[in-house]
């Protein structure tokens, strides 16, 4: 299964922009899953927070867009070395869907359309780090891309920025998503090219 779109060019990074070890600068947007792409519908699409103790949050689309929303603009880092700086995105912050729910949990586990999973400490979605993004660019998020929204935690590698992310499992216990589970570093932080378990 090809994981990388086909014809994405590298291209060598000023000596003036600051990047992550080992990474190199893209203007491209390469494409990659681990599956193929899910075909969502916007009238069943929704955004579900389930806490530790099985109480949930739920938002339609319509719901999700009627909300305030915020637009980063923020460098993303892959783990197949490459990043793209300065990249606008449009969505509702994490801090916002949080902000009724009641949970003494420390992890949450993205779950996805798809079946794809990912794990975060719950800090690390909080703060204004993490949204739900619905927009990148100013046109409507691509389902390539993970439309019709996705996860974006830009200060963690981008397989934690979750595509066509669909809910969050509030926790207890940390639990390993799809890539953690196969040998992908638990956390992602890309300062400390934590890219694979033991880096």
């Amino acid at each position: 299964m090809g994981i990388v779109s086909p014809g994405f060019r590298r291209r060598r990074h000023d000596a003036d922009v600051q990047l992550p070890p080992g990474q190199y600068l893209t203007e491209d947007f390469p494409v990659l899953s681990a599956g193929p792409t899910p075909n969502i519908s916007l009238d069943r699409w929704e955004f579900t927070i389930a806490s530790e103790t099985g109480q949930e949050y739920r938002w339609t689309w319509d719901e999700l867009l009627e909300l305030p929303a915020e637009e980063p603009t923020v460098d993303i880092h892959c783990v197949t070395k490459w990043s793209k700086l300065a990249t606008t995105w449009r969505g509702v912050s994490l801090d916002l869907l949080m902000e009724d729910v009641d949970t003494t949990a420390d992890y949450a586990l993205a779950h996805c359309y798809g079946g794809y999973t990912t794990n975060l400490p719950l800090e690390d979605l909080l703060d204004g780090r993490a949204w739900v993004v619905y927009e990148f660019d100013g046109s409507e998020l691509a389902p390539q891309h993970g439309g019709p929204a996705r996860l974006l935690v830009p200060h963690l590698y981008f397989w934690k920025s979750a595509k066509w992310v669909r809910g969050l499992q509030l926790m207890e216990f940390d639990e390993p998503g799809f890539w953690e589970g196969v040998g992908y570093h638990n956390y992602g932080d890309p300062w400390r090219e934590q890219r694979y378990a033991g880096d």
